[in-house]
């Protein structure tokens, strides 16, 4: 480190310009990022994707659909408000260009009372989306008779994008304030508070605007808009901390060359690892093969690593030129003994009690837990969007207008290898259709069998050879067979979201066949997703478990410290989600009950792992000098909780509010992950960090420095960590 030091102070100004260039450039195209972003993540490689596109290509089902719901205004006749639908809905086609509509009527079931709703279908969702529904949304002022509103994917997904970016506007107004004040509190300067900030402001500006070149190579989910400030605000800031906090001890005895160099070597090695530590545990991500993990694994590791390299570069950089006026603009005296003795009493208190503080903080942690065995994670679909918006208000009754909620649809495609409509084919395939009427979660089958009423194949064939009938039921055909493909859709007697709906698709995906059998609708939509998280994230795991301890255990020589870390981060996380099960899942505190999104568990996780990573390097790597020094646990252990509390109880405030001011948005699944994330750190820096960390310290003792080289080495000693 003492190359890279030297190298960093002799090129400041040269970084600084740099920087600024850095800035300018990607910050047009940060601004642009917005208009890359849509859906909700969720699509991955697999049957479900394919075979939709197969009912697409071979079943002229429309690629996109916009659903128009109407709602009849007093005084309006019946027949009035059908014509009047009808009307509407042949002008919306030919105004957005749609490639057909459903227009509703009493026989098609798509009238209910005063409410009806028409289906408006698009062959290709080529981008243009928006600017159609606009046109539609033009015609729906027009109208006197009756009120209409628009929803659908595309819809929902338009009002995701702007609901998200309004929470991002919402969450920085009110993080980025009361982060200042928890700054201006630790280093009493407005120069000093304000330097973090600028950091994390530059960070996740420069970050956004390399995120926007991975569009064209991946689909990018909304929900990266705002994790990607989440995190690199709250990084950003506690890395600036800590390093600002050494520079400023350094510089009342050195030179700003020296304070520098000596900040880099410390502080900065610090941030390395930290940032190691949450590199890793977003890689994790990568092993499941779904376009929201990945989305955030590739966004959150850029924005950990331009917020690794802006503390060793930008940072040094504007600190070296600054020099003392580091301590300018004060308005608040801040006493840096009075504090360490607080937390050296409070230290000393503690580990006179080693094991009762033990069993207390275990005791809170495994209550806090207990809510976990009742989790109910779901993928986030419209009830995720704000009811405010009109989107959700009319998804809303049309699902509880129109759908049958005790219900889902399956959809099976068999593929043969011969034209479907010869004998073998088409005779194995009644018999497909037969079993399928036998399983008994099926409700319903609707298939050429039912379409015409025949109840073989010979009877099929018959039919088609008969020219007269052949034309007549042609119709009938073409909807369920085309070419070496036939057409099946099962209606189970379950909910969609329902585990028996995701074993009926696992069950028939691995039945044997003499066709190949692609299989479609919500219920594959959701197993398959939830198998890959259930089968992959294992791997992730693994991967962020073993690298946390290979690097902590270089980091500090130890053997025991690593392990002790991940247990206790393991153990707080899974208290976290506890926590999150009673606040969200229970609806206390004012909260709308509603199930934890299946991507949380896993972000949390991916996230906090690392972030309370570097309050343990921190921590840790002070108590490791100490020791070093001394030979004395206790004294190693006292003496770095009162030189790092401080600091790291300021970090982990500020990564608080950061996090947490996203409880205040709308969109659900970004809420519940800025109450998990504040959740997580707040449990780590006050019952791991001020109870658990000194208890076991002492109780091991000189057993935690086991596999630390006793001979001390001075070439080392000096690279050693201070935060």
């Amino acid at each position: 480190m003492n190359k890279v030091a030297n190298a960093l102070y002799a090129g400041r100004k040269i970084l600084l310009l740099l920087w600024i260039i850095l800035i300018v450039g990607f910050g047009f195209y940060a601004a642009k990022l917005p208009s890359v972003l849509g859906g909700n993540g969720f699509e991955m490689k697999g049957m479900y994707k394919d075979t939709e596109q197969l009912l697409v290509d071979k079943f002229d089902v429309s690629e996109a659909q916009i659903i128009v719901l109407f709602e009849k205004k007093d005084g309006v006749s019946d027949s009035k408000f059908q014509q009047t639908i009808a009307q509407y809905m042949q002008k919306a086609k030919e105004k957005s260009d749609a490639s057909k509509v459903d227009i509703p009527t009493a026989s098609n079931k798509m009238i209910k009372g005063s409410t009806a709703y028409g289906i408006i279908h698009f062959n290709h969702d080529d981008g243009t989306m928006d600017k159609r529904a606009e046109k539609i949304r033009t015609l729906s002022a027009e109208e006197k008779e009756m009120s209409v509103k628009l929803t659908g994917g595309p819809i929902i997904e338009k009002d995701m994008n702007t609901a998200s970016q309004a929470d991002l506007a919402k969450a920085e107004a009110i993080g980025i304030p009361v982060a200042l004040v928890v700054l201006l509190l630790a280093f009493g300067g407005v120069v000093a508070a304000a330097i973090p900030l600028m950091i994390g402001i530059v960070t996740v500006v420069t970050t956004m605007g390399v995120v926007y070149f991975f569009h064209p190579y991946t689909e990018l989910s909304i929900f990266i808009l705002n994790v990607i400030p989440m995190i690199g605000l709250a990084l950003s800031i506690d890395f600036a901390l800590l390093f600002i906090n050494r520079f400023k001890e350094e510089i009342q005895t050195k030179s700003v060359e020296q304070a520098i160099k000596i900040t880099i070597q410390t502080a900065g090695r610090s941030v390395i690892f930290s940032g190691l530590c949450v590199f890793i545990g977003l890689a994790g991500m990568l092993f499941i093969q779904v376009d929201i993990f990945q989305n955030v694994a590739l966004g959150g590791m850029a924005v950990v690593f331009i917020a690794v390299f802006s503390a060793l570069t930008l940072l040094p950089s504007i600190l070296a030129i600054l020099g003392t006026r580091i301590n300018r603009l004060r308005i608040l005296k801040v006493s840096e003994q009075g504090g360490q003795s607080r937390w050296r009493s409070f230290a000393t208190f503690v580990m006179k009690k080693p094991v009762t503080m033990t069993i207390v903080s275990l005791i809170i942690l495994l209550v806090a837990l207990i809510p976990v065995r009742d989790m109910h994670l779901e993928i986030p679909s419209s009830e995720a969007l704000p009811t405010k918006y009109e989107s959700r208000q009319a998804f809303d009754t049309y699902n509880d207008t129109f759908i049958n909620k005790n219900t889902a649809d399956v959809y099976f495609v068999l593929e043969a290898k011969q034209d479907m409509l010869n004998e073998k084919p088409l005779t194995n395939a009644f018999s497909f259709i037969k079993q399928l009427k036998e399983d008994s979660l099926v409700k319903q089958v609707d298939s050429i069998s039912t379409a015409l009423n025949v109840k073989s194949s010979d009877q099929l064939q018959a039919m088609l050879e008969n020219p007269q009938i052949s034309a007549q039921t042609k119709p009938a055909v073409d909807s369920f067979i085309n070419g070496h493909y036939m057409l099946i859709k099962a209606t189970l007697d379950t909910d969609q979201n329902s585990d028996q709906a995701k074993d009926f698709v696992r069950k028939w995906k691995d039945k044997r066949s003499p066709f190949t059998v692609h299989i479609g609708g919500y219920p594959k939509f959701e197993q398959e997703i939830f198998d890959e998280i259930y089968e992959k994230a294992p791997y992730g795991l693994a991967l962020v478990l073993f690298s946390t301890y290979v690097i902590l255990m270089i980091a500090f020589r130890s053997v025991l410290i690593p392990l002790k870390a991940i247990i206790m981060n393991i153990l707080s996380l899974t208290a976290t989600f506890g926590l999150l099960v009673w606040l969200f899942q229970n609806g206390h505190l004012g909260l709308t009950e509603s199930n934890i999104a299946l991507v949380l568990p896993v972000f949390v996780f991916g996230l906090v792992f690392g972030l309370s990573m570097d309050y343990e390097v921190f921590l840790i790597s002070r108590i490791h000098e100490v020791y070093h020094q001394t030979r004395d646990n206790n004294v190693a252990t006292v003496e770095g909780l009162a030189s790092t509390s401080k600091i790291i109880t300021s970090a982990a405030l500020i990564m608080i509010v950061i996090t947490g001011a996203f409880a205040f948005t709308d969109v659900t699944p970004v809420k519940q992950m800025g109450v998990g994330i504040a959740l997580a750190i707040f449990i780590d820096a006050t019952i791991v960090r001020m109870l658990l960390v000194p208890s076991l310290m002492k109780l091991l003792g000189d057993a935690n420095w086991w596999f630390f080289t006793k001979k001390r080495d001075k070439s080392s000693s000096n690279e050693q960590l201070k935060s």
